[in-house]
């Protein structure tokens, strides 16, 4: 209580004034925390799914890495009024693993939802709805595969991204992403673009 953590992903001290520890329905205030204890921190919006908190020590795990999905949606917002609480909740829910989400910037932030069956589709949107509010609907897409670019020259790959705008997405962290919309395409991009670098899974970032 009332100690600074460093927050390894925003690179910055935070102190929690109130930390709880649940016990069934009770809470109380807790002034010091052992291992497996479950304690409650208030969030102003600094944390997601799978940040670290450390006295001091940089420590960075690699987790579980990202593949490419099997089916690829688009998200489309039912109601104007929500889209604040849509975008929250569909940021979360992909934190939680349930789907992976690619966003295109250049295409008015259009968001693409990525999942390896057509039933979480239908949990997202059951829970969007329930959970945050939030209607929409998904509509079909014709991608078939996801691949994380990379290139060891910053100048060849923004060329490729300025080129191939209408193929590239960012993940939830930024990265870009090429989606091809057959595996003709990913082969043809592959061979006619030497310099850049096709990842099929995200365990590249931490390499």
């Amino acid at each position: 209580r009332n100690t600074f953590y460093q927050h390894i992903r925003l690179k910055k001290n935070v102190r929690f004034a109130n930390p709880y520890n649940f016990m069934a329905q009770d809470k109380e205030v807790v002034e010091e925390g052992f291992p497996g204890d479950v304690i409650g921190l208030y969030d102003t919006g600094n944390f997601k799914i799978g940040d670290t908190l450390t006295e001091g020590e940089i420590l960075n795990y690699q987790g579980i890495p990202s593949f490419s999905p099997e089916i690829f949606k688009e998200l489309m917002n039912l109601d104007p009024m929500k889209s604040k609480q849509l975008e929250k909740g569909i940021d979360q829910l992909t934190d939680e693993g349930v789907a992976q989400l690619f966003t295109q910037p250049q295409l008015g932030n259009r968001k693409i939802v990525g999942t390896v069956g057509e039933l979480q589709y239908e949990v997202i949107q059951y829970r969007l709805e329930h959970e945050y509010g939030a209607k929409c609907r998904f509509d079909g897409m014709s991608v078939t595969k996801a691949c994380w670019i990379t290139s060891e020259d910053p100048k060849k790959l923004q060329e490729f991204v300025r080129l191939k705008g209408q193929n590239i997405a960012q993940d939830k962290d930024g990265n870009y992403v090429f989606l091809a919309e057959s595996d003709w395409i990913l082969r043809m991009n592959q061979t006619n673009n030497p310099e850049i670098e096709f990842h099929f899974t995200s365990e590249f970032k931490l390499a």
